[in-house]
């Protein structure tokens, strides 16, 4: 199960991956949990991206409303 902050962190990565700090704990849990991953940029930055699991979360929750 997921907490609040780990959810929120998810959705955003989502959203708006190029606002996430790279250091927030939850990143942390949601890529050892295969939620997320980071992808290397051409400029050799790092950006979080949903995995399938990742994205399969949030649609679970979409569809349950």
């Amino acid at each position: 199960m997921l907490s609040p902050h780990e959810f929120a962190t998810l959705m955003l990565v989502k959203a708006a991956p190029e606002q996430i700090d790279l250091n927030r704990e939850e990143l942390d849990t949601l890529m050892e949990r295969q939620l997320v991953a980071l992808e290397q940029l051409a400029s050799g930055a790092q950006r979080p991206c949903l995995t399938h699991d990742g994205d399969s979360v949030l649609r679970a929750v979409v569809r349950k409303h």
